[in-house]
């Protein structure tokens, strides 16, 4: 798909503040002429990921041809329609989809969007719609699709909020270590979380995230290494030892790396929406691909990691050239819109960062790969988020 242009992306952060969860689809000027599209493999998973259709499991020829009821949403009204799901018995049955009269809403280039909900699908233009005037008539279509799909809070979070109010009341705490981890090992000590290697969530299944007011720093998400099994390289020592550089007299590795340019050490990140997978690539021909992630297991951990988020602002201040947190403000973010993740990298505002080293025994050591996400595109992310003072 094209790159998403300033205005789309701010439709899509505004239907994300919603919990409204839906795909994308680019119209080619070929398609619209022969009333058909690719499936793409990001349609596909999100129609399987909402059990309305299968197309690995679909016969291949008209009499496998499935059709669903489907919605067309304008400004002013909506349309019936029909979704077409077809694999056609030549070109290996590449999966189709088509909605009936869609020509009429579209041209090439543009952006449709699709919402799966109570076994039907809902279309608009997402390029061309003027959607603050759609959610302001709450009798439109959209709107009331919307409000059905909201999500409520949950009381762990309540009292989690009560907790870091407490927390928060006392004034500057004296922060644990001194380093840039200090800010949330501080807090977890304060809520009783021991320190452990857990992937799960922190607090009864809220993610917690600390970050010291006023950084521009990209927020993790979450930490995971390749699918060695379908890995060219397999092992960080292996990244380490080709694109790895010394410093300080240690080999490492610490770089970020995005799918718009090659950075520094000539990788790049490219998303295979066919394969469903995510590669990093390297510049040299003789190495290319070198590391892939299924792209479901990187959604998967998204959902394991960020069900529900407190992102926790705190003030730094320094007391007797000692550093102490005064827990300021909570962003609290529930279930992500893991079908957003591999948009957002394409977009590279999701990125991935290398934190490989050496260590003097010789042994190798990463951090991550962690995914990171800019701060100001949480909200293509995350659907409508609370934010409480302390």
């Amino acid at each position: 798909m094209r790159q998403l242009a300033k205005e789309e992306e701010k439709k899509i952060a505004i239907l994300t503040s919603y919990s409204l969860e839906m795909t994308y689809l680019e119209l080619t000027e070929t398609g619209l002429k022969k009333s058909i599209s690719d499936a793409t493999s990001i349609v596909r998973q999100y129609l399987k990921d909402n059990n309305l259709h299968n197309f690995d499991a679909q016969r291949q020829g008209v009499l496998g041809k499935v059709v669903i009821p489907a919605h067309i949403l304008t400004e002013n009204s909506i349309v019936s329609s029909k979704a077409s799901l077809y694999r056609p018995e030549t070109k290996n049955g590449d999966p189709r989809i088509w909605f009936y009269g869609l020509n009429n809403f579209v041209k090439p280039k543009e952006i449709i969007s699709i919402i799966a909900y109570n076994g039907e699908l809902f279309v608009f233009n997402l390029t061309r719609i003027n959607l603050k005037k759609v959610l302001s008539d709450k009798s439109s279509a959209l709107y009331e699709l919307i409000i059905n799909k909201y999500n409520s809070e949950n009381n762990i979070a309540n009292e989690l909020l009560q907790k870091l109010r407490i927390i928060a009341r006392r004034g500057p705490i004296k922060s644990l270590v001194e380093a840039d981890t200090g800010i949330g090992r501080t807090l977890e000590y304060e809520l009783g979380i021991k320190i452990n290697s857990s992937k799960l969530p922190d607090y009864k299944g809220i993610e917690l995230k600390s970050f010291r007011k006023g950084g521009v720093n990209r927020k993790n998400l979450f930490a995971q290494v390749p699918d060695w099994d379908i890995s060219k390289f397999k092992s960080s020592k292996e990244i380490l030892e080709n694109f790895g550089y010394v410093r300080e007299e240690v080999l490492r590795l610490y770089c970020t790396v995005s799918s718009l340019k090659f950075n520094s050490q000539g990788l790049i990140l490219r998303v295979d929406e066919e394969d469903e997978k995510l590669f990093e690539n390297s510049k040299n021909p003789k190495i290319g691909d070198f590391v892939a992630w299924k792209m479901q297991t990187l959604k998967s951990r998204l959902l394991e990691k960020h069900r529900e988020t407190f992102w926790i602002e705190a003030n730094s201040v320094f007391i007797k050239r000692k550093e102490h947190f005064e827990y300021q403000m909570v962003e609290h973010t529930k279930k992500p819109l893991v079908s957003n993740l591999p948009l957002l990298i394409q977009q590279a505002e999701i990125t991935m960062d290398h934190l490989i080293k050496r260590c003097p025994n010789g042994d190798v050591k990463e951090k991550g790969p962690i995914f990171k996400i800019k701060p100001h595109s949480l909200n293509l992310l995350f659907p409508k988020s609370e934010k409480y003072v302390l």
